[in-house]
Formats: C-alpha cells, structure tokens, sequence
C-alpha cells in the first residue's frame, strides 16, 4: 500500500448512465480540490458492473453510417451512448467489470501514456492473480489486455485538466456474442475473450474485484478507502 490516498466508490450493479453520472461528480469533485489546492486524495476509483447492455462510442466513433449503427444497435435492445473517451465503439454489459479511475495525473506524477501503460499493468495483474498470468498487453497503437489476437480487458480513458476519467473494462462473465454486432475498438481482425472462457470456469464480477483492486493498490501505490462524498 503506498501514502497516496484513493476513495473508493462502489456502485456494485449499476445503469450505464448512473455510473457516468458518479464519474461525473468525481470528476467535479477531484477538481474542485486540485484547484483550491485542498483534499486529502489523489483520486477516486468507481468500480460498477453494468446491469444491462449497452454500446458506447468514443471520439473516434462518428463518421459514415453512424446514425444507421446507433439504431440498429438499440434495435437489439441495448442502450448507445457517445461518450468522451479515446477510441471508437465498444460494449459494456453484465459480466464485465468496468472501472473509471478519477486520479490527478500531477499527484501521481504520470503522463497520460504511462498512465495508460499503468492500466494494463493492472489488468495484467488481476488477470493474473486469478489464474490467467499468461494475458499480455500488446505494443502500441493497441491498447488494453490481450490472449492472443483475443482482447479480455478494453481501455479507453479521456483526461481533462490532467483529472482522468472513463477507464477500463474487464470481461468476466460477459455474453461475449453482444460483441458480433460491432466491430469492437474499430478492429477488424481481432476478437474478444473472458476470464471465464479463458478458465474454463465462471468468474464473476464480484469474484475479480477484490484481486482487482489489490492490484489498483500495488500498481499507483496507493491506498483505497471507501467513499462517502458522493
């Protein structure tokens, strides 16, 4: 554990637009602080799982056939949200674990790059711990976890006056076929995998989040304490 405090929020079950709206606030918050040159922590970390379908896009998700995409995502009864991140259109659904990390980059002392190599050292390490060491990052432009050409973990974050937000999602036990309708993160020749899949075994969300935050712990060097400004 390090000297750097991170407050925790955990929303456990959660609508994609309620967990953007806690981002939201945390992203309000951590700012409002960085500015006064006040509060005790370095960030906020929400952890939810998504409680129904849904496809985000990122700044990189407009373009041609656009429009046409949104409606036909929804006509399969997921929402569709565009959201300010990096990268184009993803899912998030049940079984995943998703993570938005609201950290002041300057109290961290990280660039944004190393900070996103910090994110997939994380995913790495919770894959790891629970039994799937031999998941990998893969050399940029690709971001994220990999297994081969088989993506477990999406990152996409976005960072405004060095506060981040958006994150990363860990598939877990995630219905893997919502990712036939797209064409995840804009990748043509890649797929997507799960712990579960991987393992031969169901994870759930709640049986990765300890590991994960353990190692959300030993990666910023931090210590994580419950949240209760919210």
């Amino acid at each position: 554990m390090g000297a750097l405090r991170v407050g925790l929020v955990r929303l456990g079950r959660a609508s994609l637009g309620s967990a953007l709206g806690a981002q939201e606030r945390c992203v309000g918050l951590q700012r409002g602080e960085a500015a006064a040159g006040a509060g005790a922590a370095a960030g906020r970390l929400v952890v939810w799982e998504p409680s129904g379908p849904a496809f985000t896009a990122g700044l990189r998700g407009g373009g041609v056939g656009a429009a046409a995409d949104e409606a036909r995502l929804r006509a399969l009864g997921a929402g569709f949200v565009r959201v300010r991140r990096g990268g184009l259109l993803t899912f998030h659904g049940p079984g995943q674990l998703v993570a938005f990390p609201v950290l002041d980059l300057r109290r961290l002392r990280l660039p944004l790059r190393a900070y996103v190599a910090a994110l997939e050292r994380l995913a790495q390490a919770a894959a790891a711990a629970l039994g799937l060491p031999r998941a990998r990052p893969r050399p940029p432009p690709l971001t994220g976890l990999w297994l081969g050409d088989c993506k477990l973990c999406a990152i996409g974050v976005h960072c405004g006056q060095h506060i981040t937000s958006h994150g990363l999602a860990l598939n877990c036990c995630t219905d893997l076929s919502w990712f036939d309708h797209i064409v995840p993160c804009g990748l043509e020749d890649k797929g997507v995998t799960s712990l579960s899949q991987e393992l031969g075994r169901h994870v759930s969300v709640e049986e990765a989040t300890g590991p994960f935050l353990d190692a959300f712990q030993e990666v910023f060097k931090c210590t994580l304490t419950d949240c209760e400004d919210l």
